[in-house]
């Protein structure tokens, strides 16, 4: 059994095919196919508040590749979400028909709250410490989803307009920034001690540059060094002599801020990175509703 899962994010568009695997009554899945497409809607919709027409045709072209490869990976069941660059195009809803009616793909645009919701539907808490506290933070092109859990319990879940692609622009507000600041002080200052969990395409890179064994966290005095060296770097040099993806090379330098900004607020001085995303979310949402309707 094979489920599929799209993102239509800010700065790129996922397309994650999974395998789904039961065991002794355990259902999980495993990665089969992952196709990432950096079409960066979000230049379009932080700036005009409109998705351009050459952007909305790649967008409906890479809608059709998806679905011709959901189709020959036979993949019985799927979802597809857009976030916050859709959130604000005023043309969101138009391409949403466009695509049902070019690729057959049944589209939803997602508040901020539902997308954090999916986020951590990911249950990459079970696998740490359920006694300890955790922010998970997500930082997108567009948005940064931020959910407090505490003896894994969810306390506090919320959305702010902060995402890479909006500050490169400068569309990122001033009293953004502070509410979110409020918000992370407010709801963590009464615990002793909070873990990070970071999800997002950023975090992974800069997981995987910092060579931690897998499993391990991030440091916070391990990710702002990380930081202060590809700041170093010019934005070709990151590309050139890095090796850092073009799309990637750019939106790496905000996220570093949106994260130690957090973790300042909230004074963790670790972080867990399982890499996962919101695509991985959706397949467990699609396990949990079929396996759940069959108990």
């Amino acid at each position: 059994m094979r489920y599929s899962a799209i993102d239509i994010g800010s700065n790129a568009v996922r397309l994650l095919i999974a395998d789904i695997i039961e065991n002794n009554g355990a259902v999980s899945f495993k990665k089969n196919t992952l196709v990432r497409v950096p079409l960066r809607l979000g230049d379009d919709a932080f700036l005009q508040q409109y998705i351009s027409e050459r952007k909305a045709a790649d967008l409906v072209k890479t809608m059709m590749a998806f679905r011709n490869l959901m189709d020959v990976y036979r993949a019985t069941e799927y979802m597809a979400f857009a976030t916050a660059a859709m959130r604000e195009a005023a043309n969101g809803q138009d391409i949403v028909r466009t695509i049902k009616e070019k690729a057959d793909i049944d589209l939803e645009i997602i508040t901020g709250q539902k997308e954090a919701k999916i986020i951590y539907s990911n249950h990459a808490e079970q696998s740490i410490d359920k006694a300890k506290t955790y922010l998970y933070i997500d930082v997108g092109g567009g948005s940064t989803e931020l959910s407090l859990f505490s003896d894994g319990k969810l306390m506090a879940s919320r959305s702010f307009n902060i995402g890479t692609i909006r500050i490169l622009d400068n569309q990122d507000k001033e009293e953004t920034w502070a509410e979110m600041r409020e918000f992370v002080r407010d709801h963590t200052r009464q615990y002793k001690s909070v873990n990070g969990i970071g999800t997002g395409g950023n975090i992974n890179k800069l997981y995987k540059m910092s060579e931690e064994k897998n499993g391990a966290p991030l440091s916070f005095i391990k990710l702002k060094s990380l930081y202060n060296y590809l700041n170093s770097f010019s934005l070709k040099d990151r590309i050139n002599v890095l090796g850092i993806n073009q799309d990637r090379a750019d939106v790496i330098i905000p996220a570093c801020e949106v994260y130690i900004s957090i973790m300042k607020w909230a004074n963790i001085k670790n972080m867990y990175v399982p890499t996962v995303g919101l695509v991985d979310g959706i397949i467990q949402m699609l396990i949990e509703k079929n396996f759940r309707d069959n108990d």
